[in-house]
């Protein structure tokens, strides 16, 4: 945070040991149940502002004993909070330090050994890469996804958050389910993810927190891609509300507020397979609702800070309740 608040980027903070790699070292020390209570504290903190469902990603172990580890804690996290959580598998989410100077070694670790345990033990639905300058390139990502694809899993890209690194067109060529955050997406990039249906996860969040340029999601409407918006919830970025993403959409991703709205809910929903049991008030799904306290709906995208939710229901139950002064 005081790197931040000096100055200095994503790249350089992680450059200088910080970022990503120093989250794994915290990571690998933890045990299995401290990760699965903290998870499970954070997702009442996230169903106190209305969320009920949740994509959890590992990606904070880069090694296959702790990236099973981090999956199995966000199953136990789950059940202890209530709440339906959505498992990613991200081992490729940076090059450990063991690996320094040998990328494809790393990649082969993922798409061998790592992938194989994750699948044997049914830890995730879906597969995601980073790619980016830094990071995983196009060529190894395609191959890590087709692998994952192949066994079952759906992939999902990490796409053009620094830099246009090519993710957005990977995300359109292997059918993704989703392509997150999309900051420097290119034209054609766009174009191919909305001939092929991807949905495309905006985190304005994250760039308020990174000091990054926010998605331009006027272009990726106007394009025909559904958009869907998220928390990013992350080490980086501690963001419990969708409320406040929803409102940071509107202000700064260039979403009107019924397009926030609806990319918080069904659209967000589409992008975790989840489409068929929540995100849309409808007969036979599983009736995750929210009662506001707030005139207008337009105040989602209005309001900023603050929590208008009175009521949570999960399943069918009343899940959290605000306590009011009598």
């Amino acid at each position: 945070m005081e790197w931040k608040s000096q100055g200095l980027t994503y790249s350089e903070i992680a450059a200088r040991g910080g970022g990503i790699l120093q989250t794994v070292r915290a990571t690998r020390d933890a045990t299995e149940a401290a990760l699965a209570q903290d998870g499970a504290d954070r997702l009442r903190g996230m169903a106190a502002f209305g969320t009920t469902t949740v994509e959890a990603k590992s990606g904070y172990g880069l090694r296959t004993v702790d990236e099973l580890k981090i999956l199995r804690a966000i199953a136990g996290a789950g059940r202890i909070a209530g709440l339906d959580v959505v498992p990613t598998f991200l081992g490729a989410h940076a090059i450990p330090s063991e690996f320094d100077g040998r990328p494809e070694a790393y990649v082969d670790l993922v798409a061998g050994e790592m992938l194989e345990a994750v699948l044997s033990d049914r830890l995730a639905s879906f597969c995601d890469v980073f790619v980016d300058g830094g990071y995983f390139s196009v060529d190894q990502a395609r191959r890590i996804l087709t692998k994952a694809r192949d066994a079952g899993l759906l992939p999902k890209v990490h796409a053009d958050e620094l830099s246009d690194a090519g993710g957005s067109a990977l995300a359109a060529e292997m059918r993704a389910a989703s392509a997150d955050h999309l900051n420097h997406a290119s034209v054609e990039g766009v174009e191919a993810m909305s001939r092929e249906g991807v949905v495309a996860v905006l985190l304005p969040a994250t760039s308020l927190a990174s000091h990054l340029p926010f998605a331009d999601g006027r272009r990726l409407v106007a394009a025909g891609v559904p958009v869907a918006i998220g928390t990013d919830f992350n080490p980086n970025t501690w963001c419990e509300s969708m409320q406040l993403v929803i409102a940071l959409a509107c202000h700064h991703n260039g979403l009107l507020p019924a397009e926030a709205i609806t990319a918080a809910t069904i659209n967000a929903a589409c992008a975790i397979g989840r489409e068929r049991d929540v995100g849309s008030v409808e007969s036979g799904k599983l009736a995750d609702l929210l009662i506001l306290d707030i005139p207008s709906w337009r105040h989602l995208g209005y309001r900023l800070g603050g929590n208008a939710v009175e009521t949570v229901v999960k399943r069918g139950r009343v899940f959290d309740r605000r306590r009011r002064p009598e």
